[in-house]
């Protein structure tokens, strides 16, 4: 295999491999080691950039600290290939963002040299590991990969630390309608919605159906195997949505939390709660985002 061929090294290690331990814990007094101040109109969003949607309020947040205490931790940016003397981000571009709104006039970075796959490798790597991307976007990093530089979905899981499992799961959701899509990217449904819908002839009915109603995961797969009608009474009861809002406004968020099926019962403030898998690549998945927490 040719080097252009080869992941980045140290991309399945963290970002920390490629900035260096001693530029990512630099105080906020002095300039990171290795890093120099740009001025931020000479820097420009990266072009492998998966992310589309930063929110607003995160923005602000992140720019009253920037205010506070400057850039703790310098962008990582590579020289532009069309703009002599300015730089494309690699990773960082939400503290760009953020500076801008600031009003800084310039920013630390970190100038590597490297390839176009690289640099989608590295830009997937730092968004998932700070758990920036939604599926979509995720599965749309990973086919590029996979159709403009030829990566298998092994080498993809090697890059940024999923199972192999995972990545071939989330690029499935790319076969869905465009309009499921949205519904995942606005966040009205989760990718354990979705991922029963996957070649679904009535996909797009039980996709609305689950927004509009508030659909669990678990119901929107009981709608999946009986063609999106109930087929008894308990499968019946089992649709509707919970009675108890607060309790499925928590079910929602583990199930946007962990990509699965979840159900929560409770008594007196004494309860169960239970997730769903369909395979032990899906276990190992949710213990090894319970063990990093």
């Amino acid at each position: 295999m040719s080097d252009e061929r080869k992941p980045a090294r140290g991309l399945g290690r963290g970002l920390s491999a490629l900035l260096g331990d001693e530029e990512t814990a630099a105080p906020a007094a002095a300039a990171p080691a290795g890093a120099r101040a740009v001025p931020i109109e000479h820097l420009h969003r990266g072009r492998f950039q998966p992310r589309r949607q930063f929110d607003p309020e995160q923005i602000e947040a992140l720019a009253e600290s920037i205010r506070a205490q400057g850039v703790l931790q310098p962008l990582l940016v590579r020289p532009h290939p069309e703009r002599p003397g300015e730089f494309e981000i690699l990773a960082g571009e939400r503290r760009w963002r953020a500076a801008q709104a600031a009003k800084l006039s310039d920013v630390p970075v970190v100038v590597r040299e490297t390839s176009d796959r690289a640099a989608l490798e590295i830009a997937l790597v730092e968004n998932i590991q700070r758990q920036d991307l939604n599926p979509i976007e995720e599965a749309r990093g990973y086919q590029r990969l996979v159709s403009e530089f030829n990566h298998t979905q092994e080498e993809i899981a090697r890059v940024t630390g999923k199972s192999r499992p995972h990545i071939a799961n989330t690029m499935r959701l790319l076969t869905l309608p465009a309009e499921i899509l949205a519904l995942v990217e606005q966040g009205k449904l989760t990718a354990g919605h979705a991922r029963p819908l996957v070649g679904h002839d009535d996909a797009l009915t039980i996709a609305r159906q689950a927004a509009n109603l508030g659909l669990s995961v678990r119901q929107v797969e009981l709608r999946a195997r009986t063609g999106g009608k109930p087929s008894s009474p308990k499968q019946t009861r089992e649709m509707r949505p919970s009675p108890d809002v607060n309790l499925r406004a928590l079910e929602r968020e583990l199930e946007q939390a962990t990509g699965m099926s979840a159900s929560i019962t409770d008594e007196d403030g004494v309860g169960t709660v239970t997730f769903s898998y369909s395979d032990l690549d899906q276990l190992d998945e949710l213990l090894g985002k319970l063990r990093r927490r």
